[in-house]
């Protein structure tokens, strides 16, 4: 199947962000719906993903081989439940890696990381963005959440664990 440019933009998108749901590619979209990015996948896109187990979009290895991206992760660890080696994510991201408390630390909510972005890289993000980051985070298993009044956020791993790169 050959793809248009618009097909092959998107599914690089799919490749860089997995795992991902629909709502991060209707972000990266600028979609009306997750609905809508649904009928994109099935339409466009029926050859290049599936759903794991937990319903996350992931690429198929053909995918990974079209496009000129490194994956989000290494498939095949977190598939396994395991923590990544690297990571590629973007900047916020990184940002949250590196203010977000460890796993041995007290965990953090949503508006806690959002106030040490703030202070520590003179920077303002919405809070949904930084929900929606730990939450990507958390789908890399990079980000266990603690529910207590409300979920609350700390690195799966140490630091030193893992490597981090922002995506170009």
């Amino acid at each position: 199947m050959s793809l248009t440019d618009e097909e092959r933009d998107r599914l690089a998108d799919v490749v860089r962000l997995q795992p991902t749901k629909n709502g991060e590619l209707q972000d990266a979209w600028e979609m009306e719906s997750g609905s809508e990015v649904h009928g994109y996948l099935e339409t466009h896109l029926k050859e290049y993903y599936y759903r794991d187990d937990d319903s996350l979009i992931r690429a198929t290895a053909e995918a990974n081989d079209l496009v000129d991206v490194e994956p989000g992760v290494e498939p095949d660890a977190v598939a396994r439940g395991g923590v990544p080696e690297t990571i590629r994510v973007p900047e916020l991201e990184s940002r949250v890696v590196d203010v977000l408390a460890g796993p041995d630390e007290r965990s953090q909510s949503v508006v806690s990381v959002l106030n040490a972005l703030r202070e520590a890289y003179d920077a303002d993000p919405e809070v949904d963005a930084v929900r929606r980051a730990l939450r990507s985070l958390e789908r890399k298993n990079v980000v266990e959440v603690v529910y207590r009044t409300v979920p609350t956020f700390r690195l799966a791993v140490d630091r030193d664990e893992i490597t981090v790169e922002i995506e170009s």
